[in-house]
């Protein structure tokens, strides 16, 4: 078994004891070796003490999605130590902790099974126990670099970025590191022939998580207000969004703020707060997952009803009621697509990966102001939390925001009358005003019945053409929100529909797929609702594999009640375990799929 740039790591720890460190300093030195790399962190919803997991992959050929298949297994967790061995691939590899005896009932003779004694190294090496310990974690790093011969120039290069003003940690990563690397080297043959080499693929491209470059997203799109709740896995897209406005929005001269973040006393209030900027102006956004969203519920109708442009980041995880905080799903489309009581239809994005976090956060605020409604992002913990290799996020200084129809203080001295729910144009979409730019634009604000004109109404009639007004203003945004990716294989009448972090794992099963002489066209949507090329994909097709990550069809739903997609070509493929989705799993269900369709 010999592989060049074709391996997947799979590190074992506890929660709490500074892996993440080691962790990302490994899968960024591939990096900069020029190889693409994933990584997949797997942790516990609590602070410290239960077991935590990170994978790498590495990939010659750029797949971003996780792979059941795991290379080299390094088992620091005794807890675990029996689950981490049944993991390894026939053939791999289990690098562990030989300071204590370990059972040999836990052998396995299909793979290659490696003790270094890193606590004894570490406590012979280094001076205090807070030491030890984080440096036992650095010391497996060079353990893998001599095994899989990554370049140790890169490593020290990466540690003098990180503590270029801390001299003496460089110096004691270094040695942990080097106690490792030369164990190994020693002790085994090295490398292995599974290994890296340097290419140069990953030029122009970075590092991030979804959640951080959708919080970049953000500042690049305009946005000045933030107010949110904390709530796994969303809280780091605020905490990000934080720190780009301390970097980008302050006033050189006067060293003023010209952003306000608000941590709310729950997400009910938070959407409140962004609501409240929003009406008067500002681009106003909130972050959060499904129990907030359910939280929000009746101020997202208000918004929907009372047309105020707002924008919300739902970074999905398990469910129902807490469920797995730490564990991703796309469990929300239903609630989101039709959140509030009464008739609803909100606008979501779907972005697949950071780069398209970053990018559908002017999206999300130009439609959101555009169509005056609440705009949804619906990424996932895969998305907002992992680390994604994606190329460089453009700054286009040119950019200047959609405002929609906003009447300034000119147009309105020209009007007789202004009218805020009155369709002037029969696209649905009104006419609005902000806060004192003019006194004729002033109108009552409400959620509660009103006419075209704006006032209060409990007429049937009347509440009834402004109900049907908004489902005009839905058709319009059919024709303005994100066109999905389609692509055609062959001439086929076989596809495989989906969304969001689904694509990576997707594209490639196509391709294994392919491979096996199983040729699939393929459709990502974007958003919803869903456009015309999304319909007509659907009916150029006898039967549509519809993959997503949740137990309820959610997303083979939303198809068949704003798509009108017949229900007997939509065949689903759901995962929902909370792990990423591969695409091992595509391929075992469509081939089973094809094979029912043959027998019948």
């Amino acid at each position: 078994m010999s592989r060049v740039n074709d391996v997947v790591i799979k590190i074992a720890t506890v929660n709490g004891t500074g892996s993440a460190s080691a962790n990302g300093l490994l899968m960024k030195a591939i990096f900069r070796m020029g190889i693409p790399v994933v990584g997949k962190n797997y942790f516990p919803s609590n602070i410290q003490g239960l077991p935590t997991w990170y994978e790498i992959r590495v990939t010659g050929e750029g797949y971003q999605s996780r792979t059941d298949k795991i290379d080299l297994m390094i088992a620091m967790n005794a807890q675990t130590y029996k689950a981490d061995l049944a993991a390894v691939s026939p053939g791999g590899w289990l690098i562990y902790d030989s300071t204590w005896p370990r059972n040999r009932l836990l052998e396995r003779e299909d793979i290659n099974v490696f003790g270094v004694p890193l606590s004894r190294m570490c406590n012979e090496h280094f001076d205090t126990a807070r030491a030890r310990i984080l440096m036992k974690n650095i010391a497996y790093v060079g353990v893998i670099a001599a095994l899989l011969d990554i370049d140790l120039d890169v490593i020290k290069t990466l540690l003098s970025e990180t503590f270029a003003s801390k001299k003496h940690l460089i110096d004691s990563n270094l040695d942990a590191i080097r106690l490792g690397y030369d164990y190994a080297v020693k002790n085994f043959s090295c490398p292995l022939p599974v290994k890296v080499e340097a290419m140069d693929k990953t030029k122009g491209h970075i590092i991030i998580d979804g959640n951080t470059a959708a919080g970049l997203g953000c500042v690049y799109a305009g946005a000045t207000v933030g107010a949110w709740y904390p709530i796994t896995p969303s809280t780091s897209l605020m905490d990000a969004y934080t720190s780009f406005c301390k970097k980008y929005r302050v006033d050189e001269k006067s060293g003023d703020k010209k952003y306000c973040i608000i941590q709310a006393e729950d997400e009910l209030a938070a959407i409140g707060m962004v609501l409240g900027a929003a009406w008067n102006g500002a681009r106003a956004f909130t972050p959060t997952s499904g129990p907030g969203i359910s939280l929000m519920s009746e101020f997202i109708g208000f918004a929907y009803y009372a047309e105020v442009p707002t924008v919300i980041f739902d970074v999905q995880r398990t469910g129902p009621s807490t469920g797995m905080p730490t564990r991703t799903q796309q469990c929300d489309l239903m609630i989101c697509a039709y959140a509030s009581h009464g008739d609803t239809k909100h606008v979501l994005l779907f972005p697949a990966n950071p780069e398209e976090c970053f990018y559908m956060a002017s999206t999300a605020f130009d439609l959101a102001e555009r169509l005056q409604t609440p705009v949804m992002v619906l990424s996932d913990l895969d998305i907002g939390m992992n680390d994604w290799m994606c190329p460089d996020l453009k700054w286009d200084d040119k950019y200047v925001p959609d405002r929609g129809k906003v009447l300034n203080a000119e147009q309105l001295e020209e009007m007789e009358r202004f009218y805020r729910y009155l369709d002037v144009d029969g696209d649905g979409i009104p006419y609005r005003t902000l806060p004192g730019v003019h006194g004729k634009g002033a109108y009552f604000t409400r959620g509660s019945g009103h006419t075209k004109f704006g006032g209060y109404t409990e007429d049937a009639a009347e509440y009834q053409e402004v109900i049907d007004r908004l489902l005009v203003k839905w058709e319009t945004a059919r024709t303005l929100v994100p066109e999905a990716e389609i692509e055609y294989s062959k001439i086929n009448k076989h596809a495989i529909l989906t969304l969001g972090s689904c694509d990576g794992a997707a594209k490639e099963a196509l391709h294994d797929l392919n491979n096996l002489n199983v040729g699939l066209n393929y459709c990502r949507v974007k958003a919803f609702p869903f456009t015309k090329a999304v319909m007509d994909f659907i009916d150029k097709h006898d039967r549509i594999y519809v993959l997503e990550q949740n137990r309820d069809a959610q997303l083979r739903s939303l198809l068949m009640l704003d798509a009108d997609a017949d229900p007997k070509k939509l065949v689903s493929m759901l995962h929902y375990n909370g792990l990423p989705l591969s695409s091992s799993f595509v391929v075992e269900q469509v081939l089973k799929e094809t094979s029912k369709g043959q027998a019948a």
